[in-house]
């Protein structure tokens, strides 16, 4: 076994020697003249937010304006009300392993569990026995439940029910 994966090892070796190799030799199999379309498609920005300046932004728009953003990225804007320690979060970067998106400290793996991310993001809402979703916003969800079941508005707003902090329809009334 160990023999295969030396033999993948000097395989990888020769293959990237090679292409060195005919790369130094032939050189790039782009014509001479050629010019990257490249930068008609792209942006890069290496600039940091100010986060004063985006919760400006957040309070000059109006309630139809943040309700489209909340649909689009959900509770984001909650963040702005967050205190961060910065200290601790310079920290902590250099122990971050983005191909795992944890953070790593020798051979220990930090992913944090449900409990934690409560205890982090301060979120006492969250119930622990459930998978946590972002509420839907009703009436948009109302119109899809129209299309798909062919069912009037009238039908939905009687057999909708409250349950909990959430509205819903019962199964067996959609099986109908």
């Amino acid at each position: 076994m160990e023999n295969k994966f030396l033999d993948k090892v000097e395989d990888n070796a020769i293959v990237h020697i090679w292409s060195e190799k005919v790369q130094l030799e032939k050189g790039d199999n782009l014509a001479r003249e050629y010019v990257s379309e490249l930068w008609d498609y792209t942006r890069i920005s290496a600039t940091q937010n100010s986060l004063q300046e985006l919760k400006e932004i957040w309070d000059r728009w109006n309630d139809e304006t943040k309700q489209l953003f909340y649909s689009n990225y959900g509770d984001l804007p909650y963040l702005f009300d967050i205190k961060v320690d910065e200290q601790l979060f310079r920290a902590l970067a250099q122990y971050w392993n983005p191909a795992y998106s944890c953070f790593t400290f020798g051979k220990v793996d930090l992913v944090p569990i449900v409990e934690e991310y409560i205890a982090l993001l301060r979120c006492p809402k969250f119930q622990v026995d459930k998978a946590y979703s972002k509420a839907a916003y009703v009436p948009a969800f109302w119109k899809k439940l129209m299309n798909i079941t062919g069912m009037s508005e009238q039908w939905i707003t009687v057999m909708i029910k409250q349950k909990g902090e959430c509205k819903c329809i019962l199964w067996k009334n959609l099986q109908t």
